[in-house]
């Protein structure tokens, strides 16, 4: 692609460098979808579409824009409100420097993304637009959108009572007032059909495709996917140990109600845990999702798990335990698989089926397959993030280990759930809701520590269980004391042991290391070049000024 200009500016000139380039695309590819209020004004639908298109240098976002049409310009009932997004190559390789973008370079290291040396990184072409996945390049879009400020504007056109700051987003004001339905980026119809083949279209034990994963959706979602295969793999083992020892009888578990109420509660208190969590008004959304997942986690905990403790440590009857654990670990497998997958995906069957009637009857023709995407996609519902996903799994991680030697039957009955939530979670991922926009991530998050907590107290649980078995107090029927000691020694070799291991095995290979040291180096490298460089155009100015005067 052909630019105006010199293309070899540093990073510090990048500002000066957008009003050079010419970012005009011939071939129009539309990567995000913008839907407005149906009685939105045209005066606002205009001064929207204008500051999306408008200069980065006169406070636009330099992006393409256009309304969803047929190609001879005329417009489709219930669609007059829909606009799509794009933006060029060279407009995508700007903004990838400017969200920050890591890329692998040719030397097999990982830097961040910068224009003026792109040349150095892997599978970079001029004519190569394969360069940025598409998840990066709707990424890309999500950032310049949200980061459209206001400028002189007092109030959205057309709409006085919405007032305009200066430095205000506009997007978010146009979400707050209603006026902005949603934006969301599309599917890429080719590449998820390639995802789903060799993902879930077949059923068999195997490793996820993790790279094309993170290649789609990016790398919150894969981490996830992740994270979900290495949890079912370590149950395994506990799986295997458990199936010698018991037989599943349906006829003793009676508690399907219980459990269900218990379902219920989780439900409830997690919209309100988020009320009160917006009412917090937290900075950075971080912060905000820390303190919902304390909330959520603290009660979670006490709703699933009270009753079992108390079972247990109560009451002493362990027949009582492993009939309540079996009950409330199967339910709750049942309903989420149900209320996640199953309900959502036969709604969603439903609604395609009308869509695809509509489409029929308008008799569209040439560009029928975007429209019918496009509708389709849009009353789908929105991903709301791996929250939930993360939860059903720590609950369950929950049921296996605090009381595993009481009821070891559990590992396997979370792995057969696991091998059916890889499917049905790839299946609403790709069926179901609306693609979610690409986050960069390093890690989990909060999850990890919230796993390694209820792995330490699984420790102390399973020796207290183990330690008020009647096996063992046969051995010991005359000193108690001597009793307690050895379990609590027990315990403490155990969890010496855990930190050990997690001590002395690293989170992140030595490779990887390596890399990211060399990132962070590269990183603050290039910052003290930048600050030497405005230091010196500091001192000519300063040596300029002063030669005025004299």
């Amino acid at each position: 692609m052909a630019v105006k200009g010199s293309c070899t500016a540093s990073c510090s000139k990048m500002k000066e460098s957008w009003s050079a380039f010419d970012t005009f695309e011939p071939h129009f590819r539309p990567l995000v979808v913008i839907e407005l209020a149906k009685d939105t004004k045209e005066e606002t639908k205009e001064w929207l579409t204008q500051r999306i298109e408008d200069k980065k240098k006169n406070g636009g976002a330099q992006l393409l824009v256009k309304p969803l049409a047929k190609e001879d310009g005329g417009k489709i009932d219930g669609n007059e409100n829909i606009y799509l997004v794009g933006a060029s190559y060279l407009r995508l390789l700007l903004g990838a420097e400017t969200v920050g973008l890591v890329k692998e370079c040719n030397d097999n290291s990982m830097r961040t993304f910068t224009y003026s040396s792109r040349k150095t990184f892997k599978d970079f072409a001029e004519d190569n637009h394969n360069f940025l996945t598409m998840s990066e390049c709707q990424y890309i879009i999500k950032h310049e959108l949200e980061n459209l400020r206001a400028k002189d504007e007092k109030m959205i056109p057309g709409y006085p009572q919405a007032k305009l700051y200066p430095g205000k987003s506009i997007v978010r004001r146009l979400l707050t007032n209603g006026i902005l339905i949603q934006f969301f980026p599309l599917h890429d119809k080719e590449e998820l059909k390639k995802l789903r083949h060799i993902w879930y279209s077949r059923v068999k034990i195997s490793f996820q495709p993790l790279d094309e994963i993170r290649c789609y959706f990016g790398e919150t979602i894969a981490l996830y996917f992740g994270f979900l295969e290495y949890f079912t793999f370590a149950l395994v083992p506990m799986a295997l140990i458990g199936i010698p020892y018991y037989v599943f009888a349906w006829e003793d578990y009676d508690n399907i109600i219980y459990a269900v109420v218990i379902e219920i509660m989780n439900r409830i208190y997690r919209y309100a845990a988020e009320f009160l969590t917006s009412w917090e008004n937290h900075r950075l959304e971080s912060s905000h999702q820390n303190h919902l997942i304390l909330k959520v986690l603290v009660f979670n905990f006490l709703n699933c798990f009270a009753s079992l403790f108390y079972i247990a440590f109560v009451l002493f009857d362990m027949k009582l335990l492993r009939q309540s654990l079996a009950t409330l670990l199967i339910t709750s497998q049942i309903l989420n698989q149900f209320a996640e997958a199953l309900f959502p995906y036969w709604l969603q069957k439903r609604h395609n089926k009308k869509i695809k009637k509509r489409m029929c009857a308008s008799k569209m023709d040439s560009d029928l397959s975007l429209f019918e995407q496009i509708n389709m996609e849009k009353e789908m519902g929105t991903y709301l993030g791996t929250f939930d996903d993360y939860l059903e799994l720590f609950l369950q991680f929950g049921y296996v280990s605090l009381f595993s030697c009481v009821y070891p039957l559990a590992a396997v009955f979370a792995v057969l759930n696991n091998i059916t939530e890889t499917y049905s979670d790839a299946l609403k991922m790709c069926k179901i809701f609306k693609r979610p926009f690409s986050e960069p991530t390093a890690n989990i998050g909060v999850w990890q520590l919230a796993f390694e907590t209820m792995s330490v107290i699984s420790v102390v649980t399973n020796c207290a269980l183990i330690g008020m078995s009647s096996q063992v107090n046969a051995i010991f029927p005359e000193s108690k004391t001597d009793l307690i000691l050895i379990v609590v020694l027990v315990e403490h070799i155990l969890l010496a042991m855990k930190f050990v291991m997690a001590f002395l095995i690293p989170d992140k290979p030595r490779d990887i290391q390596i890399k990211l040291a060399r990132l962070e180096f590269e990183s603050l490298e290039a910052l003290k070049r930048q600050q030497i460089k405005l230091a010196a155009e500091s001192l000519k100015d300063e040596t300029h000024e002063g030669k005025k005067r004299i």
